[in-house]
């Protein structure tokens, strides 16, 4: 796959034609709600804007993550949830609305909080020789990329609600095909890495994933916050937008190094994203809850 097509093209056009999938899914009502469900709404941008950053520093350091790849962990963290956690929090009972809440703030939070997280990992990890950085042009970039194709997703919901009813399915169909095909991309450019580092990474990476489900499904569990919302905040959180890390790391960064723990965690995910949701409802089922 031609790097310059990906970065220039590809991977700017799959981001925008998920963000406005994304807009097409909410309403201003979603942002409203907030209001009438400040608490578990409070709670879960706390986990995803903190403590979710907070563990991947942590498991930065833990595994001693070469700088690349730190640098992406905490990429990936600082990335929001989007249509998949929407999805697999419907198939488990969530509280779906509240997770159309948290995805809507979070994605207009994430213009901003995404270039200073991913600014201070690259203070931290990067290497003195490396002349990789957030200017503030690609922040505008980054700003852009992620609310306007939202905005214009909303207002055609908004405009033509049974034309973007219509629209949802196939358009999160083909960004999940597509972005399949960046991953491969992303892995089969950095194989000889990721082959020599798969044993590292790869427990980085699932231990990041397992910890956001936990973290998102027991802070507000612990906050006395209802099942069916710890589990759209434990989806929401947990489940985040890979398309969006990679984008950033490739396009923003130029490196494809920086994208490697997306690339994986985005084929990891959907595996442990199933079983946390099998788990979720044998618990809801049972009775009991996972503590």
């Amino acid at each position: 796959m031609n790097l310059q097509f990906v970065t220039t093209i590809a991977l700017p056009l799959v981001l925008i034609l998920i963000m406005f999938g994304l807009g097409l899914s909410l309403t201003v009502e979603d942002f409203k709600r907030v209001m009438n469900f400040p608490r578990p709404v409070i709670v879960g941008l706390g986990c995803q804007l903190i403590l979710l950053p907070a563990v991947a520093f942590g498991l930065c350091y833990l595994f001693q993550l070469p700088p690349a790849f730190a640098i992406g962990l905490v990429l990936l963290s600082a990335s929001p949830g989007g249509a998949t956690s929407n999805v697999f929090s419907h198939l488990t009972n969530g509280d779906v609305a509240l997770n159309l809440t948290l995805t809507a703030i979070n994605s207009a939070l994430t213009a901003i909080t995404l270039p200073l997280v991913t600014g201070l990992a690259l203070q931290l990890f990067a290497e003195q020789d490396q002349s990789i950085g957030l200017q503030f042009s690609k922040m505008i970039e980054v700003f852009l990329v992620i609310l306007v194709p939202v905005s214009i997703g909303m207002l055609v919901r908004a405009k033509k609600p049974v034309f973007a009813l219509k629209m949802d399915r196939p358009v999160r169909g083909f960004s999940i095909f597509a972005l399949i095909v960046i991953v491969i991309g992303a892995v089969t450019k950095e194989w000889s890495l990721l082959a020599d580092n798969i044993g590292l990474i790869g427990w980085a990476v699932l231990s990041f994933n397992l910890l956001s489900l936990a973290v998102g499904y027991l802070v507000p569990k612990m906050m006395k916050i209802s099942h069916d919302q710890a589990v759209a905040i434990s989806f929401e959180i947990g489940i985040h937008n890979g398309t969006l890390a990679l984008f950033v790391a490739i396009s923003v960064l130029g490196s494809t190094q920086i994208a490697v723990p997306a690339a994986a965690y985005s084929v990891l995910m959907f595996f442990t994203a199933g079983i946390f949701s099998l788990l979720l409802r044998k618990s809801k089922n049972s009775g009991g809850a996972l503590t």
